[in-house]
């Protein structure tokens, strides 16, 4: 391991040197320039990593950021996986290897089955393949037994493919990535405004008095935000950073794509950082609501949109009360701030227009009371009539790149009513009602065994989820486990009795299919609907696409109807997107309109100020402030999260420059002070025992790294962490796991 001074600012000429050392050592100079120069363009293939949006009008010829040049690196690596490769390593040694390690052996070229008692995976055929998943799901007294989950790189139309065929089949066991980040975005947003989406374009963000980064870090996470934050300060407007770490892309940026970034001078982004405890967020934006009301009282007429709030909202009395019956002895204790501190904030967003933005990741969704603290955020934005105009509104930070498209799609577990009926008008099915399995539900099912078939488009399903141990007992128990992917991860290796791995073209490959050359197209977190086509040479002549698996697999196991012709749709993805046209309001015109250069923007009812709510207002929500808080003064709390080089569960090296880390995953970041009276040394290695009501669960060999942070808090990276997490602590409502809020202890490892 070693250990540096961490940043005070992102990007510069460092990432530039870093983005070209992932590509020119892994896909090389040729295939990498390529792919880099095709990367986010009008014409060329979306990023796969990351939802930020591109710019609507001009893009500069290298339109991606240090993390996205690694994602492309990773996928367009000229290293193959082939049939020889796991003739050579049998699954306990491949079991052994890191996941930085199994990323960097190659693409999938074959589809391979690990039959029940074999110790090395062997080729299959396709036909082969799809005949025994088939033989599987049909053998199921019931299609409720079988698990489909889906990745947030999938493209519209695989996941509108993959939806159908699942419905067909009988089933809403539908969970997706969203079910374990932004669930809890969408359920807040959805009963307070009507919609499950932000509601911002990156011109509103430029245009913003202040823009509020409330538990993310942009410079790691989502890199290209940086320029959509530094257009604003260069605008006049101000950021203000939430968050429990220092993070350096929330205190500075240097433009790699300008001279003076090029030489590493920075613009300064964060004007205030607030240090929020750990869950103390909510605490921190009901303090701000309580100060509007109280300069409300001083000055009438002049803070709340008065207008706004009777035209448009419901429950502002209730909420009024319930910020009057908090006090700020509460607000100062659950947040770690100052009232001071938010007297200053609020001092900022009261300045000018009041054109708020406040964008938020997983520091705010993956707690207990996640959706409450959501709905506070909005009630701040509802009190100013934040929403629905020019430089202001909400803006959940998504991670995957189709994350927002696949549920817009139909991945979804609790498919709306208007969906179904959509469906069967146009497909002349009976659409199954009775909602399926999320993600922590799926591996209690499979757990329970009253799940036996588990089918993953995408992504690495065990090293994503929560509880590793007790996730992989879950697959373990299965009767087949199936993953469709490009390269190979984790969940590959720890199978049912049978394992498939169907390994599939990616973004950046050419998808030449009987009828031509095809494009797929992508939604990001703008809800900006746009096309993706690939360029380059696919690695193996083997592969399929993802629409193409997906047919394949429903043609062998429901078959073709009398509207639906699955090969057909697999060879021509114009006629997936004319049934998306006929079943999904605001396709209108699809294929035309995607083709225009940038694509087009999706109707988002609430930035028009139509609320789509039981009261058909924006709804404000006067939950009692809450935080999650340890049992024992001895105990800290852990959140999980992410290295500068990886990407969710994909780690592209070993890393974390920000942060002042290299050559090593195994960190846990302390508070110095808490070190000091635990006894830890820095570099110390250390136990961890996270305690919940169902047991304790242990991860040893974490080195101890003093980082400013406030008191009782502790961080760590994911996945090697998620093995503390239990799969039973989640977010009300919206069931995701708890991956932010961990009771730990420590203990020094001789």
């Amino acid at each position: 391991m070693k250990r540096k001074a961490p940043k005070t600012w992102a990007a510069g000429r460092p990432a530039v040197i870093s983005s070209m050392k992932h590509v020119m050592s892994t896909a090389g100079p040729v295939r990498g320039t390529k792919a880099l120069l095709e990367l986010n363009q009008m014409d060329g293939f979306d990023c796969p990593s990351c939802a930020w949006p591109d710019p609507d009008d001009h893009r500069a010829i290298t339109e991606f950021c240090e993390n996205g040049a690694k994602a492309i690196a990773s996928e367009a690596t000229s290293k193959i996986i082939d049939e020889r490769f796991f003739r050579e390593h049998s699954i306990e040694q491949l079991l052994g290897h890191s996941d930085y390690w199994h990323d960097q052996q190659g693409r999938l070229t074959h589809p391979m089955i690990l039959e029940e008692g074999a110790t090395h995976y062997k080729a299959i055929s396709w036909e082969d393949a799809f005949q025994l998943i088939a033989k599987e799901l049909k053998a199921l007294p019931d299609p409720n037994q079988a698990v489909f989950y889906t990745s947030g790189r999938t493209s519209n139309e695989a996941a509108f493919l993959y939806q159908l065929f699942v419905r067909h089949y009988g089933t809403n066991n539908l969970p997706d990535c969203s079910n374990m980040c932004h669930e809890s975005s969408g359920s807040a947003l959805g009963a307070a405004i009507g919609i499950g989406k932000g509601t911002v374009s990156l011109h509103d963000l430029e245009q913003a008095d202040v823009i509020i980064c409330v538990g993310q870090n942009p410079g790691t996470n989502h890199p290209r935000m940086l320029s959509t934050l530094e257009a604003c300060v260069k605008n006049g407007g101000e950021v203000v950073a939430i968050n429990p770490l220092r993070e350096a892309g929330l205190m500075g940026f240097a433009h790699p794509q300008k001279v003076s970034g090029m030489f590493n001078h920075a613009t300064k982004l964060a004007t205030q950082y607030l240090q929020v405890k750990i869950n103390g967020d909510m605490a921190i934006f009901r303090g701000l609501a309580k100060i509007f009301f109280e300069r409300e009282e001083k000055n009438p007429g002049h803070i709340l949109d008065h207008t706004f709030i009777e035209q448009h909202t419901a429950g502002f009395f209730e909420y009024k009360e319930s910020c009057d019956a908090t006090s700020w002895e509460q607000i100062e204790d659950y947040s770690g701030i100052s009232r001071a501190e938010m007297e200053t904030l609020a001092d900022s967003i009261l300045h000018r227009d009041k054109k708020l933005v406040t964008c938020w990741a997983m520091g705010l969704t993956q707690h207990e009371n996640a959706v409450d603290t959501i709905r506070e955020v909005t009630n701040l934005h509802l009190l100013i009539g934040a929403i629905g105009r020019e430089g202001a509104g909400l803006c959940p930070v998504r991670g995957h790149s189709n994350v927002q498209g696949d549920r817009t799609m139909g991945i979804f577990e609790k498919l709306p009513e208007w969906f179904h009926q959509s469906l069967e008008k146009v497909f002349k099915f009976e659409s199954p009602r009775p909602h399926g399995f999320d993600v922590v539900e799926a591996i209690h099912a499979m757990h329970e065994e009253k799940a036996h078939v588990f089918f993953a488009m995408g992504g690495n399903f065990l090293q994503a989820a929560p509880d590793t141990n007790y996730t992989a007992e879950a697959l373990r128990k299965c009767r087949l486990t199936c993953h469709v992917a490009t390269k190979l991860n984790r969940s590959h290796l720890v199978t049912g009795k049978t394992g498939l791995i169907l390994p599939c073209l990616g973004r950046t490959d050419l998808d030449m299919q009987s009828s031509g050359p095809q494009f797929v197209t992508c939604e990001n977190s703008m809800g900006v609907v746009h096309m993706s086509t690939g360029r380059l040479t696919p690695p193996s002549t083997d592969l399929l696409s993802e629409p193409a698996i997906i047919a394949g697999i429903a043609e062998a196991t429901v078959g073709d109807t009398s509207i639906i012709n699955w090969s057909a749709l697999a060879s021509n993805y114009n006629l997936i997107r004319d049934f998306i046209e006929e079943v999904i309001p605001g396709f209108d015109n699809f294929n035309e309109r995607v083709r225009e250069p940038g694509g087009f923007y999706l109707h988002n009812s609430a930035k028009e100020r139509t609320w789509n709510t039981e009261t058909q207002k924006a709804n404000f929500n006067s939950a009692a402030l809450s935080i999650f808080q340890v049992k024992d003064s001895k105990r800290l709390i852990l959140q999980t999260l992410r290295s500068h080089d990886q990407y969710n569960t994909t780690i592209y090296g070993l890393d974390d420059r920000y942060r002042g880390i290299g050559n090593e995953r195994m960190i846990l970041f302390l508070n110095p002070e808490d070190m000091q009276e635990l006894g830890i040394k820095p570099a110390q290695k250390v136990r961890i025992t996270s305690h919940w009501k169902d047991g304790e669960r242990h991860a040893e060999g974490f080195y101890a790294i003093p980082y400013e942070m406030p008191r009782g808090a502790a961080a760590a990276y994911f996945p090697e962490a998620n093995v503390l997490v239990p799969a039973s602590s989640t977010a009300k409502i919206s069931n995701t796991p708890t991956s932010k809020a961990i009771e730990i202890t420590l203990e020094v490892m001789l």
